[in-house]
């Protein structure tokens, strides 16, 4: 019973609160900000590393210019036999094109290629840490996250603004707000910053590979890359298999010659063998 009452004075002491649901959204944000904050920011800088980490990746470049090689190699003759570059999209469909020997697809060539004479390019994917982080975050749900934090401010300072009209109730409300305030704007300057970089860097990426933004945006082309790396990882694998399983096959062929020929020898040797034993005798 004493618990009752006691909620029921709490309650009735909130009533006196004026804008009271306004004032408790308000340090719903407020409470939510840091974390809001925080997890907006990584994102940012994921997508920042991941933009940055492809532009600068020497060895996903040479892997580039050997595709555009072997390209140019396998249209030889024809108007596409001297192109300077490919459409990103392009990538993904290597392994979908067979070599003219129709024994192996493009892409299990390439990697063929690459093992053969370029090796130190086959690990391209260590250059790229942030590439699948960053695969996963959408653009647009970075503005509407940027919206929101903007948003939540403006409400706070106009509660804030409001309240200075409601008298001793809401004089520690208002202290607490304005501290918060403070930092809180600072931090979204913080990040209006970040998120403009962000933007360029991303347009930066598609511009990269000569890809419009406006039509391979930054979600488009780290996908496309990281199906790419992923795909090359597996043919890369399946080759060493085929090798290796080539390489055992050999051995037993090489072993089956050599059983043949054991024979031979033996049944060649015995007439000098004989013919040494008369002498003997």
């Amino acid at each position: 019973m004493g618990m009752l009452f006691q909620n029921l004075l709490f309650f009735l002491e909130m009533m006196k609160v004026p804008r009271v649901e306004s004032k408790l959204r308000v340090f719903s944000f407020k409470i939510q900000f840091a974390s809001q904050v925080s997890d907006l920011r990584n994102n940012l800088n994921i997508v920042n590393e991941a933009s940055r980490e492809v532009r600068e990746s020497v060895k996903l470049r040479r892997i580039m210019q050997t595709i555009l090689s072997l390209g140019n190699a396998l249209n030889q003759g024809t108007a596409r036999g001297s192109a300077i570059g490919f459409r990103l999209d392009s990538l993904l469909k290597l392994v979908d094109t067979r070599a003219r020997n129709n024994k192996m697809t493009l892409m299990h060539y390439l990697c063929k290629v690459l093992a053969d004479k370029l090796p130190e390019l086959l690990d391209f994917d260590k250059d790229l840490p942030h590439l699948e982080a960053g695969s996963k975050i959408q653009l647009k749900t970075l503005a509407e996250e940027m919206q929101s934090i903007s948003k939540g401010l403006g409400k706070v300072e106009q509660e804030l603004i409001a309240s200075e009209n409601d008298g001793p109730v809401s004089e520690g409300f208002r202290k607490i707000l304005k501290g918060f305030l403070n930092t809180a704007e600072a931090d979204a300057r913080s990040l209006t910053s970040l998120y403009s970089e962000v933007g360029r860097n991303a347009d930066a990426l598609a511009l990269y590979f000569g890809e419009d933004p406006a039509r391979c945006p930054y979600e488009q082309v780290v996908t496309t890359l990281v199906n790419f790396m992923t795909i090359f990882k597996r043919v890369h694998q399946e080759n060493c298999k085929q090798a290796e399983f080539e390489r055992k096959k050999a051995e037993k062929e090489a072993e089956r010659e050599k059983m043949k020929v054991s024979p031979l020898k033996k049944e060649s040797e015995q007439p000098l063998m004989s013919a040494i034993r008369s002498k003997i005798g």
